[in-house]
């Protein structure tokens, strides 16, 4: 009998069968990466409580462990699935719930581990949902008992999932902090209201095949294969950040083109509140890169850019303070303010005195540009609550030998008052704890003892696809983990998990989602 069914064959044809002749369906569901004896006792036992056990998997287009997983591909995870004998039917998942496969197999009973017995405690928000469905469809949840083992553990050591230096980091890491200690910020974190301030970019992306260099000139010839828009700037700021809390409001000045304001809104209203101040002088900032894709992986290069931005970016005196206005207004009622200075002319010398003397725990990211190399320098600002950077704003920020990192790092440390955050691209991160450091009054606690000190944390992953997006995504989640009241070495952990996110998602075309932080946190601590 051929085991392997796909949801059409079984919906059609195998379960109006298995009904007529009164069989019971049990289903079971996971990523099943590498089966393993908790998997075949689970397994076992299901098959124990109905006639015909189903098992699906999730396709590894929508598997949440990080980048890298699943180890193994779906063909091979059907085929050792398929190889149990107390299994009757094998089928694939396409999509981040088990929905397609309830709907199709309508389980009498969707069978879990016991671990999953308490809704409450699931990160991921799903089994709720999948009883409800269940029910819906006739069916009921079952658990079953015994010994649970992990197949992200058995991969991260045994077949070096993970790399050597992060398995010694996290060797370190769980002596310090767990699963419970990253789910208790991240409830804080809800609650905070959240001010995201910055140029809203529009990131358009053309995809291209180049086929050599022009033959009278040295510029590239390539074919154009289509072109896409993402919402980038403050806007990616804001949508990371909205997936781990309801509370977040964008503000900043954008062109008054109607077609950049539709585009704005279908893409970000029903994620967060929208302030913005529109502008009749300057346009929307768009940046638009021309990139090639690998042949054989996922991976992109970009071969040209060219923006919109004007030469001297100076809003008219309206819009100037109406902006103004409004800021003062949103910065009372503020729990953290997220500033994010790209350098393209909104953060002016009165955006950042208001914020400075108002904002109560302030968030900051000064960056450097092509269009601003050496003009938007973090030391600008004498004031912030946490900060990031990354290695060449340091460097222009303190023109020292890079060999000197940890101790300019310090400097700006001192300079600012704060703990904060220098991101290294493949070599991770360095997290420093600040004289100044504090948290919103509604979380600050102890640092489990630790004095005030830099912290190495490696890089997570060393697959990437496109790093536009990854210092944004390390910003938004490590900055808002240290307003929730976690320590620096926390954030610097969560961030890093959000950049190595980040840099597996083309441009700025989805949000680091907070299901998929959390579990690729809980795939880092099973070490």
């Amino acid at each position: 009998m051929e085991k392997i069914a796909d949801k059409i064959t079984f919906r059609e044809e195998i379960r109006p069968r298995l009904k007529r002749e009164g069989k019971t369906i049990a289903l079971c569901h996971g990523v099943f990466d590498l089966v393993h004896p908790g998997h075949i006792i689970h397994l076992q036992q299901a098959k124990q409580m109905a006639d015909i056990l189903v098992v699906s998997i999730t396709a590894a287009a929508y598997v949440r462990k990080g980048p890298g997983r699943p180890y193994f591909n779906d063909e091979m995870r059907l085929k050792v699935l398929e190889a149990l004998e107390f299994v009757d039917y094998v089928m694939l998942s396409e999509g981040y719930t088990v929905d397609d496969i309830v709907e199709s197999v309508e389980p009498d009973l969707y069978v879990k581990g016991e671990e999953y017995a308490k809704e409450s405690e699931d990160i991921t928000g799903k089994i709720t949902a999948e009883r409800e469905l269940v029910e819906q469809h006739g069916g009921k949840v079952a658990y079953t008992t015994g010994e649970v083992f992990s197949s992200t553990k058995l991969i991260n050591t045994a077949l070096s999932g993970l790399p050597e230096d992060v398995i010694r980091y996290m060797e370190g890491f769980i002596t310090k902090y767990s699963m419970e200690d990253i789910k208790k910020y991240a409830e804080k974190a809800e609650k905070l209201k959240v001010l995201v301030v910055g140029d809203v970019i529009i990131d358009k992306y053309t995809y291209c095949i180049v086929h050599g260099l022009m033959s009278k000139d040295t510029g590239y010839s390539s074919g154009l294969e289509y072109s896409e828009e993402y919402l980038g700037g403050a806007a990616a700021v804001a949508r990371h950040l909205g997936s781990f809390t309801e509370n977040v409001t964008l503000m900043s000045i954008v062109g008054d083109e109607e077609e950049m304001r539709l585009k704005l809104f279908d893409g970000l209203a029903d994620k967060m509140r929208l302030k913005f101040t529109y502008s009749s002088s300057f346009p929307t900032i768009v940046k638009h890169r021309y990139l090639t894709r690998n042949a054989k992986r996922e991976e992109y290069r970009k071969i040209f850019s060219i923006n919109n931005i004007p030469g001297a970016m100076s809003y008219e005196k309206e819009a100037r303070e109406a902006f103004y206005r409004g800021l003062a207004e949103k910065l009372e009622e503020s729990d953290v303010v997220f500033l994010c200075d790209f350098g393209h002319g909104l953060i002016d010398e009165e955006v950042r005195r208001l914020i400075q003397e108002k904002a109560k725990y302030l968030v900051l990211n000064c960056q450097t540009n092509s269009t601003n190399y050496g003009m938007n320098i973090i030391t600008k600002y004498n004031r912030a609550d946490a900060f990031t950077l990354d290695q060449k704003e340091l460097k222009l920020a303190y023109p020292m030998n890079m060999a000197e990192e940890r101790t300019v790092l310090a400097k700006l440390s001192a300079h600012l008052g704060c703990g904060g955050w220098l991101t290294r691209g493949a070599e991770g991160a360095y997290g420093i704890e600040g004289p100044g450091s504090h948290a919103c009054s509604v979380s600050k606690e102890p640092d489990k003892g630790q004095d005030k000190d830099m912290y190495t944390c490696p890089a997570f992953t060393l697959t990437v696809k496109d790093t536009v997006g990854a210092g944004d995504a390390f910003y938004s989640v490590a900055g808002l983990y240290a307003a929730a009241g976690a320590p620096i070495e926390l954030g610097t952990f969560m961030g890093n998990i959000a950049g190595a996110l980040g840099a597996n998602i083309v441009g700025n075309k989805e949000a680091v989602e907070k299901v998929n932080v959390l579990k690729y946190a809980g795939t880092l601590l099973n070490i």
